[in-house]
């Protein structure tokens, strides 16, 4: 069972234009009043919807499958979260080799505790749980975070854009900019936006992820947001 899963692990890698333009999930208004107020869960409780429950439900089942021999259950699993996952190991590493490496090891490692997996957290939490887990492991025997990439001007012209010469010149610059200020996120604050923003996990599993509690994780994403918006209107 062990082998099937794992051949069914295709490689992540694709064209970088079609993977930078999978990045930005989230629009700068998010980084208005009112976007910050939604993403901090200042509005009100924390709800969520009825697609977002459903797909827990199935993962869960999927993985429980998975976990009780159904390996077809994996192949369904890996075909809804490789997406989301790749792209947040792109975000963080900004290198694709070692995206590619992670993503593998990520879906590896599922693969060997998937009889120790239990419904208590979603799915999607204990995935990036153990991707975090792993970021952390590498930032620690690298000792220093990665510089912003050299060619993140050149990363963000090949995001196609079917608008106007005008509004294309203006969507360019914004995407230039927020790929340039994310990267000059400390680490911590990088991880929190992008998985509110890209991921869309609540604030206390965002705190189950990251192993802090969710008041962190709400001054965290203040800090990163204030500093995105403050960038953004230089």
């Amino acid at each position: 069972m062990f082998t099937s899963a794992s051949a069914a692990i295709g490689s992540a890698t694709t064209d970088p234009a079609s993977i930078d333009q999978q990045c930005f999930t989230w629009s700068p208004a998010a980084l208005t009043l009112r976007g910050m107020n939604d993403v901090l869960g200042d509005s009100g409780a924390e709800t969520s919807d009825d697609a977002s429950v459903e797909g827990k439900l199935i993962d869960a089942r999927l993985m429980l499958a998975y976990a009780g021999g159904d390996v077809t259950a994996f192949e369904q699993l890996y075909s809804r979260h490789r997406g989301p996952l790749y792209r947040f190991l792109q975000r963080q590493l900004r290198n694709t080799a070692l995206a590619d490496e992670f993503f593998q090891d990520v879906w590896q490692r599922v693969i060997a505790a998937r009889q120790t997996w239990t419904p208590d957290a979603a799915f999607s939490t204990w995935l990036f749980r153990i991707a975090h887990n792993r970021l952390n492991d590498h930032w620690r025997a690298q000792k220093h975070r990665p510089a912003a990439p050299d060619d993140a001007e050149e990363r963000a012209a090949r995001v196609p854009d079917p608008h106007t010469p005008e509004r294309n010149l203006s969507e360019f610059e914004q995407r230039r900019r927020l790929q340039m200020a994310l990267d000059e996120l400390p680490e911590e604050q990088r991880i929190v936006v992008t998985l509110r923003l890209e991921q869309e996990l609540t604030l206390e599993e965002i705190g189950e992820i990251t192993g802090v509690g969710r008041e962190t994780v709400k001054s965290r994403l203040r800090y990163a947001m204030d500093k995105l918006r403050t960038r953004l209107q230089e």
